[in-house]
Protein backbone atom coordinates (compact mmCIF):
# COMPACT_ATOMS: atom_id res chain seq x y z
CA UNK A 1 0.00 0.00 0.00
CA UNK A 2 2.80 2.39 0.94
CA UNK A 3 4.65 1.69 -2.33
CA UNK A 4 1.47 2.37 -4.30
CA UNK A 5 1.04 5.75 -2.61
CA UNK A 6 4.65 6.67 -3.36
CA UNK A 7 4.23 5.65 -7.02
CA UNK A 8 1.03 7.70 -7.38
CA UNK A 9 2.69 10.71 -5.77
CA UNK A 10 5.61 10.41 -8.18
CA UNK A 11 3.25 10.34 -11.18
CA UNK A 12 1.44 13.42 -9.93
CA UNK A 13 4.66 15.35 -9.42
CA UNK A 14 6.20 14.29 -12.73
CA UNK A 15 3.09 15.33 -14.65
CA UNK A 16 2.62 18.62 -12.82
CA UNK A 17 3.36 20.71 -15.91
CA UNK A 18 0.99 18.61 -18.03
CA UNK A 19 -1.87 18.83 -15.48
CA UNK A 20 -1.28 22.55 -15.05
CA UNK A 21 -1.52 23.13 -18.80
CA UNK A 22 -4.81 21.24 -18.96
CA UNK A 23 -6.52 23.10 -16.13
CA UNK A 24 -6.02 26.69 -17.30
CA UNK A 25 -6.11 28.87 -20.37
CA UNK A 26 -2.85 30.77 -20.61
CA UNK A 27 -2.51 34.49 -21.15
CA UNK A 28 0.66 36.01 -22.58
CA UNK A 29 1.61 37.21 -19.09
CA UNK A 30 1.12 33.67 -17.72
CA UNK A 31 3.36 32.24 -20.43
CA UNK A 32 6.13 34.78 -19.89
CA UNK A 33 6.06 34.34 -16.11
CA UNK A 34 6.13 30.54 -16.34
CA UNK A 35 8.90 30.54 -18.95
CA UNK A 36 11.10 32.81 -16.82
CA UNK A 37 10.56 30.58 -13.77
CA UNK A 38 11.45 27.38 -15.64
CA UNK A 39 13.92 28.31 -18.36
CA UNK A 40 17.16 26.30 -18.05
CA UNK A 41 19.40 29.09 -19.33
CA UNK A 42 17.96 31.49 -16.76
CA UNK A 43 18.58 28.96 -14.00
CA UNK A 44 22.17 28.50 -15.15
CA UNK A 45 22.79 32.26 -15.22
CA UNK A 46 21.23 32.54 -11.76
CA UNK A 47 23.79 30.02 -10.50
CA UNK A 48 26.59 31.97 -12.21
CA UNK A 49 25.40 35.14 -10.48
CA UNK A 50 25.57 33.37 -7.13
CA UNK A 51 29.12 32.29 -7.90
CA UNK A 52 30.00 35.93 -8.63
CA UNK A 53 28.40 36.95 -5.33
CA UNK A 54 30.59 34.41 -3.53
CA UNK A 55 33.66 35.83 -5.27
CA UNK A 56 32.76 39.29 -4.01
CA UNK A 57 32.28 37.98 -0.46
CA UNK A 58 35.64 36.21 -0.58
CA UNK A 59 37.36 39.38 -1.80
CA UNK A 60 35.92 41.28 1.18
CA UNK A 61 36.89 38.54 3.64
CA UNK A 62 40.40 38.63 2.22
CA UNK A 63 40.93 41.88 4.16
CA UNK A 64 40.77 39.96 7.44
CA UNK A 65 43.96 38.63 9.09
CA UNK A 66 44.89 35.03 8.47
CA UNK A 67 45.08 32.86 11.59
CA UNK A 68 46.28 29.25 11.58
CA UNK A 69 47.16 26.82 14.30
CA UNK A 70 49.28 23.69 14.48
CA UNK A 71 50.27 21.07 17.01
CA UNK A 72 52.86 18.31 16.92
CA UNK A 73 53.71 15.35 19.13
CA UNK A 74 57.23 13.91 18.71
CA UNK A 75 59.44 11.13 20.10
CA UNK A 76 63.27 11.36 20.02
CA UNK A 77 65.47 8.29 20.58
CA UNK A 78 69.20 8.22 21.43
CA UNK A 79 71.16 11.41 21.90
CA UNK A 80 68.79 14.30 21.34
CA UNK A 81 68.34 17.93 22.31
CA UNK A 82 65.51 18.77 24.66
CA UNK A 83 64.02 21.89 23.09
CA UNK A 84 62.64 22.96 26.45
CA UNK A 85 65.82 22.79 28.58
CA UNK A 86 68.30 22.89 25.66
CA UNK A 87 70.26 19.97 27.16
CA UNK A 88 71.32 16.75 25.45
CA UNK A 89 70.04 13.40 26.68
CA UNK A 90 70.54 9.78 25.67
CA UNK A 91 67.02 8.84 26.64
CA UNK A 92 63.68 8.85 24.92
CA UNK A 93 62.29 12.39 24.80
CA UNK A 94 58.60 13.06 24.31
CA UNK A 95 57.78 16.61 23.19
CA UNK A 96 54.66 18.61 22.24
CA UNK A 97 54.66 21.80 20.22
CA UNK A 98 51.75 24.24 19.82
CA UNK A 99 51.58 27.17 17.41
CA UNK A 100 48.97 29.85 16.67
CA UNK A 101 49.75 32.67 14.28
CA UNK A 102 49.07 34.41 11.04
CA UNK A 103 49.57 37.45 8.88
CA UNK A 104 47.78 40.74 8.32
CA UNK A 105 48.12 42.51 4.99
CA UNK A 106 48.76 46.19 5.76
CA UNK A 107 49.32 47.44 2.21
CA UNK A 108 49.65 45.78 -1.19
CA UNK A 109 49.16 48.48 -3.75
CA UNK A 110 45.40 48.61 -3.04
CA UNK A 111 45.06 45.26 -4.81
CA UNK A 112 42.59 43.88 -2.27
CA UNK A 113 40.32 46.92 -2.44
CA UNK A 114 40.46 46.98 -6.23
CA UNK A 115 39.67 43.26 -6.31
CA UNK A 116 36.55 43.96 -4.25
CA UNK A 117 35.49 46.71 -6.65
CA UNK A 118 36.23 44.52 -9.68
CA UNK A 119 34.15 41.64 -8.31
CA UNK A 120 31.36 44.05 -7.40
CA UNK A 121 31.05 45.24 -11.02
CA UNK A 122 31.33 41.69 -12.35
CA UNK A 123 28.40 40.78 -10.10
CA UNK A 124 26.41 43.76 -11.38
CA UNK A 125 27.20 42.72 -14.96
CA UNK A 126 26.09 39.16 -14.20
CA UNK A 127 22.77 40.43 -12.84
CA UNK A 128 22.24 42.42 -16.04
CA UNK A 129 23.13 39.38 -18.15
CA UNK A 130 20.46 37.49 -16.23
CA UNK A 131 17.91 40.21 -17.00
CA UNK A 132 18.90 40.17 -20.67
CA UNK A 133 18.20 36.43 -20.85
CA UNK A 134 14.82 37.03 -19.19
CA UNK A 135 14.04 39.70 -21.80
CA UNK A 136 15.07 37.43 -24.68
CA UNK A 137 12.88 34.64 -23.31
CA UNK A 138 9.97 37.07 -22.95
CA UNK A 139 10.28 38.23 -26.56
CA UNK A 140 10.55 34.65 -27.82
CA UNK A 141 7.44 33.68 -25.88
CA UNK A 142 5.55 36.72 -27.19
CA UNK A 143 6.49 35.89 -30.78
CA UNK A 144 5.44 32.23 -30.35
CA UNK A 145 2.18 33.34 -28.71
CA UNK A 146 1.35 35.71 -31.59
CA UNK A 147 2.23 33.00 -34.10
CA UNK A 148 -0.47 30.81 -32.57
CA UNK A 149 -2.98 33.65 -32.83
CA UNK A 150 -2.04 34.20 -36.48
CA UNK A 151 -2.32 30.49 -37.30
CA UNK A 152 -5.73 30.37 -35.62
CA UNK A 153 -6.95 33.18 -37.87
CA UNK A 154 -5.54 31.46 -40.92
CA UNK A 155 -7.29 28.22 -39.94
CA UNK A 156 -10.58 30.11 -39.59
CA UNK A 157 -10.11 31.81 -42.97
CA UNK A 158 -9.33 28.50 -44.69
CA UNK A 159 -12.30 26.80 -43.00
CA UNK A 160 -14.61 29.57 -44.21
CA UNK A 161 -13.31 29.23 -47.75
CA UNK A 162 -13.76 25.45 -47.67
CA UNK A 163 -17.30 25.81 -46.34
CA UNK A 164 -18.12 28.17 -49.20
CA UNK A 165 -16.74 25.65 -51.67
CA UNK A 166 -18.72 22.79 -50.09
CA UNK A 167 -21.89 24.86 -50.29
CA UNK A 168 -21.12 25.63 -53.91
CA UNK A 169 -20.70 21.91 -54.59
CA UNK A 170 -24.24 21.27 -53.32
CA UNK A 171 -25.62 24.06 -55.51
CA UNK A 172 -23.74 22.79 -58.54
CA UNK A 173 -25.00 19.24 -58.00
CA UNK A 174 -28.54 20.54 -58.22
CA UNK A 175 -27.73 22.51 -61.37
CA UNK A 176 -26.09 19.45 -62.95
CA UNK A 177 -29.14 17.34 -62.09
CA UNK A 178 -31.36 19.96 -63.69
CA UNK A 179 -29.15 20.02 -66.76
CA UNK A 180 -28.33 23.70 -66.30
CA UNK A 181 -24.54 23.25 -66.17
CA UNK A 182 -22.13 20.62 -67.41
CA UNK A 183 -20.85 17.92 -65.07
CA UNK A 184 -17.32 19.19 -65.69
CA UNK A 185 -18.13 22.26 -63.60
CA UNK A 186 -18.94 20.03 -60.63
CA UNK A 187 -15.73 18.06 -61.04
CA UNK A 188 -13.67 21.23 -61.11
CA UNK A 189 -15.26 22.54 -57.91
CA UNK A 190 -14.81 19.19 -56.19
CA UNK A 191 -11.14 19.26 -57.17
CA UNK A 192 -10.89 22.76 -55.69
CA UNK A 193 -12.48 21.51 -52.45
CA UNK A 194 -9.91 18.73 -52.23
CA UNK A 195 -7.12 21.26 -52.68
CA UNK A 196 -8.62 23.50 -50.00
CA UNK A 197 -8.93 20.55 -47.61
CA UNK A 198 -5.21 19.89 -48.09
CA UNK A 199 -4.40 23.56 -47.43
CA UNK A 200 -6.54 23.45 -44.29
CA UNK A 201 -4.71 20.35 -43.06
CA UNK A 202 -1.36 22.05 -43.68
CA UNK A 203 -2.30 25.19 -41.76
CA UNK A 204 -3.69 23.09 -38.90
CA UNK A 205 -0.40 21.21 -38.80
CA UNK A 206 1.35 24.57 -38.71
CA UNK A 207 -0.85 25.56 -35.76
CA UNK A 208 0.10 22.36 -33.92
CA UNK A 209 3.76 23.12 -34.53
CA UNK A 210 3.26 26.62 -33.12
CA UNK A 211 1.69 25.15 -29.99
CA UNK A 212 4.65 22.80 -29.68
CA UNK A 213 7.14 25.67 -30.05
CA UNK A 214 5.46 27.68 -27.29
CA UNK A 215 5.14 24.78 -24.86
CA UNK A 216 8.80 23.93 -25.43
CA UNK A 217 9.73 27.51 -24.55
CA UNK A 218 7.71 27.04 -21.37
CA UNK A 219 9.53 23.76 -20.65
CA UNK A 220 6.21 21.90 -20.52
CA UNK A 221 6.32 18.16 -21.05
CA UNK A 222 3.58 18.08 -23.70
CA UNK A 223 1.36 20.49 -25.67
CA UNK A 224 -1.62 18.21 -25.02
CA UNK A 225 -4.44 20.17 -23.38
CA UNK A 226 -2.54 23.46 -23.68
CA UNK A 227 -4.65 26.42 -24.76
CA UNK A 228 -4.13 30.18 -24.80
CA UNK A 229 -6.41 33.16 -24.33
CA UNK A 230 -7.33 34.75 -27.65
CA UNK A 231 -7.49 38.50 -27.04
CA UNK A 232 -9.28 40.79 -29.44
CA UNK A 233 -6.51 42.43 -31.42
CA UNK A 234 -7.31 45.18 -33.85
CA UNK A 235 -5.14 47.68 -35.65
CA UNK A 236 -6.63 51.09 -36.18
CA UNK A 237 -6.43 52.10 -39.83
CA UNK A 238 -5.28 55.50 -38.57
CA UNK A 239 -2.64 53.99 -36.25
CA UNK A 240 0.82 55.51 -36.16
CA UNK A 241 4.12 54.74 -34.45
CA UNK A 242 4.99 57.07 -31.60
CA UNK A 243 8.51 58.44 -31.32
CA UNK A 244 11.39 58.03 -33.71
CA UNK A 245 14.41 55.77 -33.85
CA UNK A 246 16.77 58.16 -32.08
CA UNK A 247 14.30 58.94 -29.29
CA UNK A 248 13.62 55.25 -28.65
CA UNK A 249 17.35 54.53 -28.70
CA UNK A 250 18.12 57.23 -26.12
CA UNK A 251 15.48 55.79 -23.78
CA UNK A 252 16.70 52.25 -24.36
CA UNK A 253 20.35 53.28 -24.00
CA UNK A 254 19.68 54.20 -20.37
CA UNK A 255 17.72 51.10 -19.42
CA UNK A 256 18.67 48.05 -21.49
CA UNK A 257 20.51 45.34 -19.52
CA UNK A 258 22.93 44.51 -22.34
CA UNK A 259 24.20 48.11 -22.28
CA UNK A 260 24.49 48.17 -18.50
CA UNK A 261 26.26 44.81 -18.52
CA UNK A 262 28.83 46.06 -21.03
CA UNK A 263 29.39 49.21 -18.98
CA UNK A 264 29.88 47.23 -15.78
CA UNK A 265 32.27 44.83 -17.51
CA UNK A 266 34.28 47.79 -18.79
CA UNK A 267 34.53 49.20 -15.26
CA UNK A 268 35.54 45.77 -13.92
CA UNK A 269 38.33 45.54 -16.52
CA UNK A 270 39.58 48.99 -15.47
CA UNK A 271 39.84 47.81 -11.87
CA UNK A 272 41.60 44.68 -13.11
CA UNK A 273 44.20 46.98 -14.68
CA UNK A 274 44.64 48.74 -11.34
CA UNK A 275 45.15 45.36 -9.67
CA UNK A 276 47.86 44.50 -12.21
CA UNK A 277 49.59 47.85 -11.67
CA UNK A 278 49.40 47.33 -7.91
CA UNK A 279 51.80 44.39 -8.26
CA UNK A 280 54.59 46.94 -8.98
CA UNK A 281 54.19 48.53 -5.55
CA UNK A 282 55.99 47.16 -2.45
CA UNK A 283 53.72 45.34 -0.04
CA UNK A 284 53.75 45.60 3.75
CA UNK A 285 52.44 42.92 6.09
CA UNK A 286 52.31 42.22 9.81
CA UNK A 287 52.97 38.74 11.23
CA UNK A 288 51.83 37.56 14.65
CA UNK A 289 52.42 34.28 16.47
CA UNK A 290 52.07 32.45 19.76
CA UNK A 291 54.16 29.35 20.55
CA UNK A 292 54.51 27.04 23.54
CA UNK A 293 55.95 23.57 24.10
CA UNK A 294 56.21 20.66 26.50
CA UNK A 295 58.80 17.87 26.87
CA UNK A 296 59.05 14.71 28.93
CA UNK A 297 62.17 12.59 29.55
CA UNK A 298 61.68 9.13 30.93
CA UNK A 299 63.22 8.55 34.43
CA UNK A 300 64.18 12.24 34.61
CA UNK A 301 63.27 13.73 38.01
CA UNK A 302 62.35 17.30 38.70
CA UNK A 303 60.54 18.00 35.41
CA UNK A 304 57.72 20.49 35.48
CA UNK A 305 54.15 19.36 34.87
CA UNK A 306 52.49 19.63 31.48
CA UNK A 307 50.48 22.72 32.51
CA UNK A 308 53.46 24.47 34.09
CA UNK A 309 55.65 23.89 31.06
CA UNK A 310 52.98 25.29 28.72
CA UNK A 311 52.76 28.39 30.88
CA UNK A 312 56.51 28.87 31.27
CA UNK A 313 57.39 28.18 27.62
CA UNK A 314 55.00 30.68 26.09
CA UNK A 315 56.45 32.81 23.32
CA UNK A 316 54.84 35.71 21.47
CA UNK A 317 56.01 37.01 18.16
CA UNK A 318 55.23 40.16 16.18
CA UNK A 319 56.94 41.22 13.00
CA UNK A 320 56.67 43.52 10.01
CA UNK A 321 57.83 42.49 6.55
CA UNK A 322 58.30 44.53 3.39
CA UNK A 323 58.27 42.84 -0.01
CA UNK A 324 59.74 44.79 -2.92
CA UNK A 325 59.10 43.46 -6.45
CA UNK A 326 62.26 43.75 -8.53
CA UNK A 327 62.34 41.15 -11.28
CA UNK A 328 59.70 38.44 -11.73
CA UNK A 329 60.23 37.27 -15.29
CA UNK A 330 58.35 40.35 -16.62
CA UNK A 331 55.12 38.81 -15.35
CA UNK A 332 53.94 42.07 -13.82
CA UNK A 333 54.54 44.04 -17.02
CA UNK A 334 52.86 41.43 -19.17
CA UNK A 335 49.88 41.25 -16.80
CA UNK A 336 49.56 45.04 -17.05
CA UNK A 337 49.79 44.85 -20.85
CA UNK A 338 47.11 42.16 -21.01
CA UNK A 339 44.87 44.14 -18.66
CA UNK A 340 45.18 47.20 -20.90
CA UNK A 341 44.18 45.07 -23.86
CA UNK A 342 41.22 43.75 -21.87
CA UNK A 343 40.09 47.32 -21.16
CA UNK A 344 40.36 48.16 -24.85
CA UNK A 345 38.41 45.02 -25.77
CA UNK A 346 35.69 45.93 -23.24
CA UNK A 347 35.43 49.40 -24.77
CA UNK A 348 34.90 47.88 -28.20
CA UNK A 349 32.39 45.45 -26.71
CA UNK A 350 30.38 48.34 -25.26
CA UNK A 351 30.53 50.20 -28.56
CA UNK A 352 29.42 47.09 -30.44
CA UNK A 353 26.53 46.51 -28.02
CA UNK A 354 25.36 50.09 -28.46
CA UNK A 355 25.51 49.83 -32.24
CA UNK A 356 23.67 46.50 -32.21
CA UNK A 357 20.95 47.97 -30.01
CA UNK A 358 20.54 50.87 -32.44
CA UNK A 359 20.37 48.44 -35.38
CA UNK A 360 17.75 46.32 -33.59
CA UNK A 361 15.59 49.37 -32.89
CA UNK A 362 16.12 50.63 -36.42
CA UNK A 363 15.04 47.26 -37.85
CA UNK A 364 12.03 46.94 -35.55
CA UNK A 365 10.93 50.48 -36.38
CA UNK A 366 11.33 49.94 -40.13
CA UNK A 367 9.47 46.62 -39.94
CA UNK A 368 6.66 48.21 -37.92
CA UNK A 369 6.26 51.02 -40.48
CA UNK A 370 6.28 48.49 -43.33
CA UNK A 371 3.75 46.27 -41.53
CA UNK A 372 1.46 49.24 -40.93
CA UNK A 373 1.60 50.16 -44.62
CA UNK A 374 0.99 46.53 -45.59
CA UNK A 375 -1.95 46.36 -43.18
CA UNK A 376 -3.52 49.48 -44.67
CA UNK A 377 -3.09 48.12 -48.19
CA UNK A 378 -4.38 44.68 -47.13
CA UNK A 379 -7.54 46.24 -45.68
CA UNK A 380 -8.29 47.78 -49.04
CA UNK A 381 -7.39 44.55 -50.84
CA UNK A 382 -9.71 42.48 -48.63
CA UNK A 383 -12.56 44.93 -49.13
CA UNK A 384 -12.07 44.94 -52.91
CA UNK A 385 -11.71 41.16 -53.16
CA UNK A 386 -14.79 40.57 -51.00
CA UNK A 387 -16.86 42.73 -53.32
CA UNK A 388 -15.28 41.11 -56.39
CA UNK A 389 -15.92 37.62 -55.03
CA UNK A 390 -19.60 38.37 -54.30
CA UNK A 391 -20.02 39.57 -57.88
CA UNK A 392 -18.11 36.57 -59.27
CA UNK A 393 -20.17 34.15 -57.16
CA UNK A 394 -23.40 35.63 -58.47
CA UNK A 395 -22.21 35.25 -62.04
CA UNK A 396 -21.04 31.70 -61.38
CA UNK A 397 -24.41 30.72 -59.90
CA UNK A 398 -26.11 31.63 -63.16
CA UNK A 399 -23.45 29.98 -65.31
CA UNK A 400 -21.91 33.17 -66.68
CA UNK A 401 -18.33 32.24 -65.73
CA UNK A 402 -16.33 29.02 -65.44
CA UNK A 403 -15.30 27.32 -62.20
CA UNK A 404 -11.72 28.37 -62.97
CA UNK A 405 -12.61 32.06 -62.80
CA UNK A 406 -14.66 31.43 -59.67
CA UNK A 407 -11.78 29.65 -57.92
CA UNK A 408 -9.32 32.38 -58.93
CA UNK A 409 -11.54 35.03 -57.29
CA UNK A 410 -11.94 32.93 -54.15
CA UNK A 411 -8.18 32.26 -53.91
CA UNK A 412 -7.45 35.96 -54.31
CA UNK A 413 -9.79 36.74 -51.43
CA UNK A 414 -8.13 34.10 -49.20
CA UNK A 415 -4.68 35.45 -50.02
CA UNK A 416 -5.78 38.98 -49.18
CA UNK A 417 -7.26 37.81 -45.86
CA UNK A 418 -4.04 35.94 -45.06
CA UNK A 419 -1.92 38.99 -45.90
CA UNK A 420 -4.12 41.13 -43.65
CA UNK A 421 -3.74 38.75 -40.71
CA UNK A 422 0.01 38.47 -41.16
CA UNK A 423 0.51 42.24 -41.41
CA UNK A 424 -1.63 42.76 -38.31
CA UNK A 425 0.39 40.43 -36.11
CA UNK A 426 3.67 41.59 -37.55
CA UNK A 427 2.74 45.18 -36.73
CA UNK A 428 1.60 44.21 -33.23
CA UNK A 429 4.83 42.32 -32.50
CA UNK A 430 7.15 45.02 -33.83
CA UNK A 431 5.35 47.76 -31.92
CA UNK A 432 5.52 45.62 -28.77
CA UNK A 433 9.25 45.23 -29.37
CA UNK A 434 9.60 49.00 -29.65
CA UNK A 435 7.59 49.42 -26.45
CA UNK A 436 9.84 46.85 -24.82
CA UNK A 437 12.87 48.94 -25.74
CA UNK A 438 11.12 51.88 -24.08
CA UNK A 439 10.80 49.84 -20.88
CA UNK A 440 7.09 49.01 -21.29
CA UNK A 441 6.24 45.39 -20.26
CA UNK A 442 4.82 43.05 -22.90
CA UNK A 443 1.03 43.07 -22.80
CA UNK A 444 -1.45 42.38 -25.61
CA UNK A 445 -4.28 44.20 -23.84
CA UNK A 446 -2.71 47.64 -24.21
Amino acid sequence: MKKSLIFISFLLLSSQGFIFSQEKIWSLEDCIRYAIDNNIQIKQQTIQTRVQKNSLDLAKLNLLPTINGSASHDYSFGRALDQTSYEFYNQTILSDYFYLGGRTNLFSGLQNLNTIRKNKYELLAGEQDLQKIRDNVSLSVALAYLQILLDKELVTANENQLNITLQQIEKTKKLVSAGSVARGNLLQIEAQAAQEELSLINIKNQLETSYLNLTQLLELGSPAGFEIIVPEITVDSNAFITGNIDDIYEISRQTRPEIKSSEFKLTASEYDLKIAKGARIPSLSLSHSFVTRYSFIKDQAGLQSFTDQLKNNKNYGLGVSLSIPILNGWQVNKNISNSKLSVESSQYSLEGTEKQLYKNIQQAYTDAVAALKKHSASLKAVSSNEESFRYTEQKFNVGMITPVDYNIAKTQLLNAQSDLAQSKYEFVFKTKVLDFYKGIPLNLNK
